[in-house]
């Protein structure tokens, strides 16, 4: 495999596009300090918020909602979408890219308009089912698509014959050795090393539904030695926590290295979002997902393969109550032996070189 000189990253406007970017671009790095590594970001994404501190140059283009339906008139018609096609395809030009990969958002759209434009090769990571509106647009202009999960390419036509390699995930958590970090990850926040530890985190925004049924059984969790740790979610407002509780109910807004959260925890609770799920595989750590009820079930069908593998639970939003928690989680988690056959099972499913597998894909891409 030559060497890639300079690489275009495409992704944006939330968590679910800019890690598994952020991912990639470490593990670019690693194989060749040299290479250069330039990211695609809109004005007001969370990409401003987290591309830069990790140390990668963000150039921003104007981008645009995209309406709900794929047809060849959207890229024909809108002025603005060659406007911003113009900007991406500057910046392909001056950073002399080999290459552009993409995650999703809408951000992606000009710059995969851009390099069909110039005839670079394009690569596409795709984690949902069905694709995001961006990466189907995106499809008609490459056949070098790559996902995240097995059961992808039988559940969407789009994805057929496309590429699993799993999802890129940042190393402090494909390397992350629970058992190893226990200790110190509950040192870190305040819980006790000799009681089990629900971790709750509802995604980068929270879940209120979530927040609000752990709230409700915090007293028979703690009445039964069960700690918890609650990351609420930065855009949600707070729930109230009784305060007279036996053993730590540790509460945070946000969780920035969510490998401490997972190092602390036995048992997780939260969406099904396709990082998380990737995520806890990965690492092994059984989990009850809850699916974000207000779409088109995406959240679900990226849970139920790890499930039905035997590394976790699964919840409607409308059936997660206080006492449903209280009658789930107080056996499960005073099960170790449950808790590992479900971890053994979650990782088993899960894997760790999503990174790897993604660059030996685009690698075989530019070489075609």
């Amino acid at each position: 495999m030559g060497p890639l000189r300079s690489v275009v990253l495409a992704g944006g406007g939330t968590g679910g596009h800019i890690y598994p970017l952020l991912a990639f671009a470490d593990c670019l790095r690693r194989h060749d300090p040299g290479v250069r590594i330039t990211c695609l970001g809109t004005p007001k994404g969370l990409e401003n918020e987290l591309i830069p501190p990790a140390g990668y140059e963000l150039r921003n283009i104007p981008a645009y909602q995209l309406p709900r339906s794929i047809n060849m008139n959207l890229v024909r018609t809108p002025g603005r979408m060659w406007t911003a096609a113009r900007a991406a395809g500057k910046i392909i030009e001056e950073v002399r890219a080999d290459v552009v990969v993409g995650f999703g958002g809408y951000v992606s759209v000009p710059a995969y308009l851009a390099a069909w434009r110039r005839e670079l090769p394009i690569v596409i990571h795709e984690v949902n089912v069905p694709p995001g509106v961006a990466n189907r647009l995106g499809m008609k202009f490459t056949k070098h698509v790559a996902v995240g999960f097995p059961h992808q390419p039988s559940q969407a036509e789009s994805l057929r014959d496309a590429r699993v390699v799993g999802v890129p995930l940042r190393r402090s958590i494909a390397g992350l050795n629970r058992a190893a970090m226990q200790g110190a990850a509950r040192a870190h926040f305040g819980l006790r090393p000799d009681l089990p530890v629900l971790f709750v985190a509802g995604g980068s925004q929270g879940a209120r539904s979530i927040n609000l049924a752990v709230a409700g059984a915090a007293k028979e969790l703690a009445r039964n030695g069960i700690q918890v740790l609650h990351v609420i979610g930065a855009r949600n407002e707070p729930v109230p926590i009784p305060t007279d509780l036996p053993v730590p109910y540790v509460t945070l807004p946000y969780l920035s290295d969510m490998d401490a959260g997972y190092a602390a925890a036995d048992l997780m609770l939260g969406r099904g979002g396709a990082m998380t799920c990737a995520e806890v595989a990965a690492i092994g750590l059984p989990t009850i997902y809850v699916p974000y009820p207000h779409s088109n079930q995406e959240q679900k069908r990226n849970a139920l393969p790890v499930v039905e593998a035997g590394g976790g639970l699964l919840v409607d939003d409308t059936e997660l109550t206080p006492d449903w928690l209280e009658r789930t989680v107080i056996p499960l988690i005073r099960d170790p032996q449950r808790l590992h056959a479900m971890g053994a099972a979650a990782a088993a499913y899960g894997r760790r070189d999503g990174d790897e597998a993604l660059l030996n894909f685009v690698h075989e891409a530019v070489a075609r």
